[in-house]
């Protein structure tokens, strides 16, 4: 059997500078601990896309420690921003980084099961995602000069997902991200974003997605809260692995940090599998 594409979406590492930490976790040994599980587990990726957020407040500093976490990766990586990112310092730590001709950052890449698009939403000034004229132009270049699958990456998500304060800062310019989408709906097979800071999977106007937790700190479920609040908490950070083939797209979500105990459902050869279930749970 011919084994599937595998790639690894990350997603807000938001990294700040030594010594300092985030909300008391340290979003530097989250990134070197998810590094660390990727090269260990999955360094059969082809590679590992990050989608926005790489740092927490743009700084040079925390783009420097950004770039030295990374480093030790195995495989290829493709760097996003998103609304905690800063262009100017991004651009300074990473001039190799692809931009499309007007400088923003987005690019794609073809691979064997389709056309990825590395889409910018970043604006200056604002938590809220954006998209505007020049980047639509190059969307719309870009999935008419293609033929097959496409799948598609970007920081903000173009919908509401219930969560106010979170809604607020969704990308902004949706409806007309959307019609430049219809034409070419039946060939997007995915959607991946980051910015929510939880798991979230669906369909959005027939479209895939799916959205993975921060590295150092999530966004809870309050569907009850207004827009001027977002609560948080440090529940346990995790990427996804992601297998591509010509039928089927799957989404693993790996906490990697996931310490609880481990062990076989089946029994050992000769152990009633009613005592060892029970012996199991017994010694949890």
């Amino acid at each position: 059997m011919t084994r599937p594409f595998k790639f690894i979406h990350l997603t807000d590492t938001h990294v700040v500078g030594a010594p300092h930490h985030l909300y008391g976790s340290d979003p530097r040994l989250r990134l070197e601990q998810a590094v660390a599980s990727i090269n260990a587990e999955h360094d059969d990726a082809r590679h590992v896309v990050i989608t926005g957020d790489l740092t927490h407040w743009g700084d040079q500093d925390a783009y420097d420690a950004f770039s030295q976490g990374i480093e030790a990766l195995n495989m290829p990586v493709v760097l996003m921003v998103g609304n905690h990112d800063a262009t100017e310092a991004f651009v300074e730590t990473f001039p190799d980084a692809p931009r499309d001709q007007n400088g923003f950052v987005q690019s794609s890449l073809q691979t064997e099961h389709g056309l990825m698009l590395f889409l910018d939403t970043s604006m200056i000034g604002t938590h809220a995602g954006g998209y505007c004229q020049r980047r639509q132009d190059w969307l719309s270049a870009q999935l008419d000069n293609s033929t097959g699958p496409v799948l598609l990456f970007m920081h903000h998500p173009p919908f509401a997902v219930g969560i106010a304060g979170m809604d607020a800062i969704m990308m902004q310019d949706a409806a007309a991200f959307r019609d430049i989408l219809a034409p070419y709906q039946n060939r997007i097979r995915h959607l991946f974003f980051g910015h929510l800071h939880r798991s979230l999977y669906g369909n959005w106007r027939g479209i895939s997605f799916s959205c993975m937790p921060g590295l150092n700190h999530q966004v809870m479920l309050d569907l009850d809260a207004g827009p001027e609040v977002i609560h948080g908490n440090l529940h346990p950070p995790a990427y996804g692995v992601v297998l591509v083939s010509e039928d089927q797209l799957l989404v693993h979500q790996h906490a990697y940090l996931d310490n609880s105990p481990s062990f076989t459902l089946g029994p050992p050869e000769g152990v009633n599998a009613r005592d060892y279930a029970l012996g199991m749970a017994y010694e949890s």
